[in-house]
């Protein structure tokens, strides 16, 4: 039986849950089933890691981009069907909506027998503006229909799919974002020489937040909320993990606020299980998501978790049992139940354990591969690739 051959698609490899995902799935495949293949744009703190996978082809299209640009975009889709054409790929799996538009239409183009697309949380969100959001249901709808499998990371993305009729019922597939549980657990780590090495202070409370610095994940409401808090609670800290476009924005805001020595940027990090033995609450103030594995890393670390209510954030978080969930921009919430987790530590500690528990197995990144695997499989023998 020969081996089929596997095309990833995702735009940026920033160090975010999608992109890590991606690569581990590339790189955990089996290797006597798949020859593996990857595009991707060439820009990103991942880049080097995809070029240094072990037998994977890494393709890199600067043309590949989020932003909407007709002329881009069509360059993209040609080097995509080009690429689907010569490496006679057999399936394609493309992750979130962008890389999903073009990939998906660069398949269907180049007959690819198997096209497969992980949502990621969709390109649409409930304040988004309206021409704009009715442009991307239809774009999803249309590359729904050649789509064989739509791959969801939370059950809220699914109803939210078929409430929009994107894609029959039948065609979605749950498969969780994961993370390696034991990275997070028994951390050996010098709080007191971590602190330093981040900017903070021994003595003070942490809340951090890990997200790349663009709208979705809107980190000027997590500036927000940390000087509602700092004014409550001045012996508190605020840690932003990530960048972005946003970073001059989140700057000019931490100054007018004269939050200089209270909210820190550190940038992207791959020290993510020491850092999080650090803190003291998780925070997201996401306006969508699909369901971000920083939840299941928290909850990992036995951290409670105060995040916005959206898509599949209370698959991960239960109210009141190992987090908070707050409406998206309530500000005055958030703060308020951040400020009630320090006030209250026993409370906190309570949550962490709880959300420790709820992390297995459901959350494990080589069961992900697994699914992910089965789901190829199933897919070959229903089109008689085997």
């Amino acid at each position: 039986m020969r081996k089929l051959n596997i095309l990833h698609i995702i735009t940026k490899l920033e160090l975010g849950g999608a992109q890590e995902n991606t690569l581990y799935t590339l790189k955990n495949l089996d290797r006597k089933r798949y020859n593996l293949f990857l595009a991707a744009n060439d820009e990103g703190i991942l880049v080097e890691e995809a070029k240094r996978m072990k037998d994977v082809e890494a393709f890199f299209i600067p043309e590949l981009i989020r932003p909407i640009s007709p002329l881009k975009d069509l360059m993209a889709l040609v080097k995509l069907f080009r690429f689907c054409k010569r490496e006679k790929i057999d399936i394609i799996h493309t992750h979130s909506s962008k890389a999903g538009i073009l990939g998906r239409g660069a398949a269907k183009l180049a007959r690819v027998p198997i096209i497969t697309h992980t949502i990621h949380g969709w390109g649409f969100y409930p304040k988004q503006g309206l021409l704009k959001k009715r442009l991307f249901i239809f774009l999803e709808k249309m590359t729904a229909k050649i789509t064989d499998r739509l791959i969801a990371v939370s059950r809220a993305n699914i109803e939210t799919g078929i409430e929009n009729r994107i894609g029959r019922k039948e065609k979605y597939t749950l498969i969780r974002s994961g993370i390696k549980p034991f990275r997070f657990q028994n951390v050996e780590v010098d709080v007191a020489e971590k602190k330093k090495e981040l900017g903070l202070e021994e003595d003070t409370k942490v809340v951090a937040m890990i997200a790349c610095l663009k709208p979705q994940k809107a980190p000027l409401d997590f500036v927000k909320v940390a000087n509602q808090v700092i004014k409550k609670r001045p012996k508190t800290q605020f840690l932003l993990i990530g960048d972005g476009r946003l970073r001059p924005e989140i700057e000019r805001l931490i100054k007018t606020f004269d939050l200089e020595k209270k909210v820190i940027l550190a940038g992207w990090r791959k020290d993510i299980p020491q850092i999080l033995k650090v803190i003291d609450v998780l925070t997201l103030t996401s306006r969508w998501e699909g369901l971000p594995r920083v939840f299941p890393e928290a909850m990992a670390s036995e951290l409670p978790i105060v995040a916005t209510k959206v898509d599949g954030a209370s698959e991960a978080v239960e109210e009141g049992v190992n987090g908070f969930l707050i409406s998206v921009g309530d500000i005055g919430g958030m703060a308020e139940k951040i400020i009630s987790l320090l006030d209250n530590p026993g409370m906190a500690k309570k949550m962490g354990k709880k959300g420790k528990e709820k992390v297995f197995p459901e959350f494990d990144i080589d069961l992900m591969v697994e699914k992910i695997d089965d789901l190829y499989q199933e897919l070959t023998r229903t089109k008689g690739l085997q």
